[in-house]
């Protein structure tokens, strides 16, 4: 009774345990199947390459130089008296800055006067002899050599005159030059004499230095080769010069600012220095505020032609392989991934200029590069750098 009672209740769990094998069977067969299907499509961000009018910038370095720099010298020998100017001043042109002792240039002044009286005196009286004698030799009263030595008299009479009127103008001018007045309008400097110094004695003494600040020059270089591939683009028509006058200069300050004023292009020296291969070129800015002091360095960026149709793609875009070649994805109308060799030119910001491998209209990919492989299949969606992308998260591409 026991044993047959016990024997259906055996049955059923064996029943029971086959019906779960099964089901875990079945369920492990469905996950088995579902992990050996394909893999998702990866999501990529693209950009689609597009042509546009890029100028070709320079940036060379240079120094500030004032427009103008005048030293002020002692023109006459004498005592220094007095310095009249605040040093480190602006000056105007004729404002006095010196004044050396006049009192002898008074006195030559007075002699070369008293000479000059003393001349005109003498041609008056041989004027006078002169003009007798030539109305007797009318009437044979003199003979003609008296008359020929009364007028040589009065001619040289007449020279003495002359003479003494330009010591007496020579006089005055160093009397003038005793004051020393500020020769253009500009930024003194120190004086570099003394109240009570000899100066001009054997030499022009120098008393100062006034440069003209407002507006200034930039003095930089730019290399021969530069210079040349420039030339040798605009000839095979890559790109084009900038009409004159049209020429954009800005100013890059040593602290990384930009001065607020751009300047204009002067001029570019017509030799190269042989001892750098450098070509000298001039911009002139302006300097209401006296920012820029001479000798100052800065750079520069100059804007020397422009290219109509340039190519760029980002800089993340970009991989550089082992060889050192440059490298970008790009995905095809079929949304399969292919490597493009690339041969770059300048930066632009954060673009690199591409002067082969890529044609405009194509995708390259920007973000997600990480996720993909040449000949494989993507899901391309726009990239949009304000937004974060399901792609945003990957890493960049190296350059």
């Amino acid at each position: 009774m026991n044993a047959s009672a016990s024997s259906p209740r055996h049955g059923f769990s064996l029943a029971g345990f086959a019906c779960l094998a099964a089901v875990g069977f079945l369920a492990g067969c469905n996950r088995s199947n579902q992990a050996g299907g394909p893999p998702p499509v990866p999501e990529v961000a693209v950009q689609t390459i597009s042509s546009r009018r890029l100028p070709l910038v320079s940036v060379l370095p240079g120094r500030i130089e004032p427009i103008r720099i005048a030293e002020v010298r002692a023109r006459v020998a004498g005592i220094l008296l007095h310095r009249v100017f605040e040093e480190g001043s602006e000056v105007k042109a004729g404002q006095i800055l010196f004044e050396i002792d006049p009192a002898p240039f008074k006195a030559n002044l007075e002699s070369a006067e008293a000479s000059l009286a003393k001349a005109q005196a003498s041609l008056f009286q041989a004027g006078t002899l002169a003009k007798r004698y030539k109305s007797l030799l009318a009437v044979e009263g003199v003979s003609r050599q008296d008359y020929d030595n009364a007028d040589a008299a009065a001619r040289q009479a007449a020279a003495e005159v002359l003479a003494a009127k330009a010591a007496v103008t020579t006089a005055r001018l160093n009397l003038g030059y005793a004051t020393v007045t500020a020769p253009i309008s500009g930024h003194i400097g120190r004086a570099l004499v003394t109240e009570g110094a000899l100066v001009g004695q054997n030499e022009a003494t120098q008393l100062a230095t006034i440069q003209q600040t407002n507006p200034v020059y930039f003095d930089f270089t730019e290399s021969s080769n530069q210079v040349l591939q420039l030339r040798r683009e605009i000839e095979a028509g890559t790109v084009k010069r900038i009409a004159a006058g049209a020429t954009q200069v800005h100013l890059l300050l040593d602290d990384g600012s930009t001065y607020q004023h751009p300047g204009k292009l002067l001029f570019s020296d017509i030799t190269v220095d042989p001892g750098t291969g450098m070509v000298t070129l001039r911009a002139e800015f302006p300097n209401p505020e006296g920012l820029l002091l001479p000798g100052m360095f800065a750079r520069v960026r100059l804007e020397q032609a422009v290219q109509d149709s340039a190519i760029t793609i980002p800089m993340r875009a970009v991989a550089r392989g082992a060889d050192g070649n440059a490298t970008t994805l790009i995905v095809g109308a079929d949304n399969k991934v292919e490597l493009r060799t690339l041969k770059l030119g300048d930066a632009v910001g954060q673009d690199w200029v591409v002067l082969a491998g890529v044609r405009p209209g194509e995708r390259v990919i920007v973000e997600g590069v990480q996720k993909t492989r040449p000949g494989g299949l993507v899901h391309p969606i726009p990239f949009s750098p304000e937004q974060d992308s399901p792609a945003s998260a990957a890493t960049p591409a190296s350059h």
